[in-house]
């Protein structure tokens, strides 16, 4: 047997119910089935346990059940060297005033946001005011002794460190840390789910998520622990991808059928560092789970150069939008700062951008809904300042941008 996940709805029943035959003539009016089946929120529970094969065809005849996958390993997206860029050299808040926030009359105020990474240092002064729900899914403690969760979340929410603005939405005041990559970088499948039902149900407004799921790692593993012939492993291997790849999509639909009842979450993810540009032009890989899930927004990195905004080389393709990637500075872990590179660190810029769009929202007399946040986004990024000939599918609709004081 082997280690499976599944999706629940326990309202299914409730929003599937036959419907009841409308009333006619004169009286009251009388409710229908069907209208009371869309006045029934989803409700998402996630259970892991060991299936054998007619526990599966057992599960997946559950009209309760929308998703069924085998847990599968994640890992975070491991920040990139480049010879060419230095910690020394990184331009502080290059990123924050590419994407508009030091011009924006507003600070995320008001907007709680969910980072899925490795966790948190919450003694650092970069979160100082903030108010942190943390919550380790990945049973390492949930104290950050990576750095790379400490990164993403200070580029988000951030205070000033030392007079060096880090933070593209400082005016957050609350965000839920879920710990679902170990102090290694090491997850699981069912420990991300789990991580996203929980930041929903929390009313997170924007999740933030710089990992993908480990398919070269899995087969390996498969190989080297179960004794699996390559062939084999590789099949399995790549079935698990594509049922959590499925797994995620009916998730995402289940956000989208509740932001009908709270206004829901956007979902940001890092599109994956495995392109090698430098090696070969036409070595590009497409964006990966959970980035390349439907709803998402897939985020790639952008660096400087005296020609203009340049796609990363190590940035994949086909993301929606992009961020600042290269030369990012941001909390370190114990203290201090240090500058990153990857699409880890574009992720942030975006989910924090994303806080802005809310609060604008907020503060507009529109009805509060994730799907309009994540078209504002798309909508108000911009080609301008990119280099000549730069593929749009690299760049995706282009540079996220902050609400400006118009828009506001």
């Amino acid at each position: 047997m082997a280690k499976y996940i599944i999706l629940r709805d326990e309202n299914a029943q409730l929003r599937s119910g036959p419907r009841a035959p409308r009333p006619t003539g004169p009286g009251p009016m009388i409710m229908t089935e069907s209208a009371l089946r869309s006045a029934v929120p989803p409700a998402p529970t996630i259970e892991t346990g060991d299936l054998s094969p007619g526990d599966l065809r057992d599960a997946a005849r559950d009209p309760a059940v929308l998703g069924l996958a085998r847990a599968m390993p994640t890992r975070l997206i491991e920040p990139e060297p480049m010879d060419d860029i230095r910690p020394e050299e990184a331009v502080p808040a290059w990123g924050i005033t590419a994407v508009g926030a030091d011009r924006s009359p507003v600070t995320g105020a008001g907007v709680r946001v969910a980072v899925l990474d490795t966790g948190i240092d919450a003694a650092h002064p970069a979160f100082a005011g903030v108010t942190l729900m943390r919550r380790d899914f990945a049973g390492s403690g949930d104290h950050d002794a990576n750095g790379h969760g400490t990164h993403c979340a200070g580029t988000i929410l951030g205070r000033d460190v030392d007079g060096t603005r880090i933070g593209v939405a400082r005016g957050v005041t609350e965000a839920l840390i879920g710990k679902v990559l170990a102090d290694d970088g090491r997850g699981s499948s069912e420990m991300l789910f789990d991580a996203m039902r929980w930041a929903a149900t929390e009313r997170a407004r924007v999740i933030s998520m710089s990992l993908g799921f480990d398919f070269p790692g899995f087969a390996e593993r498969l190989v080297r622990d179960n004794d699996f012939p390559v062939l084999l492993a590789t099949s399995v291997a790549l079935e698990a991808y594509r049922m959590n790849l499925r797994m995620f999509d009916s998730l995402m639909d289940m956000f989208r059928a509740q932001a009908a009842f709270d206004g829901g979450c956007v979902v940001v993810a890092a599109s994956g560092n495995e392109s090698r540009r430098t090696v070969s032009p036409d070595f590009e890989v497409s964006a990966s789970v959970p980035a390349a899930a439907f709803g998402v927004l897939s985020v790639g990195a952008l660096g400087q150069s005296d020609a203009g905004l340049t796609v990363a080389p190590f940035s994949n393709t086909n993301p929606v939008l992009s961020g600042p990637g290269v030369g990012v500075l941001s909390a370190a872990t114990g203290g201090g700062l240090r500058a990153l590179n990857g699409t880890s660190m574009a992720c942030p810029h975006v989910a924090g951008v994303a806080a802005l769009w809310w609060e604008s929202q907020m503060l507009s007399s529109r009805p509060l809904n994730a799907d309009a946040i994540a078209a504002q986004l798309r909508v108000s990024a911009t080609l301008s300042g990119f280099a000549p000939d730069t593929d749009p599918s690299d760049r995706g609709h282009g540079l996220v941008q902050a609400p400006s004081a118009a828009v506001g």
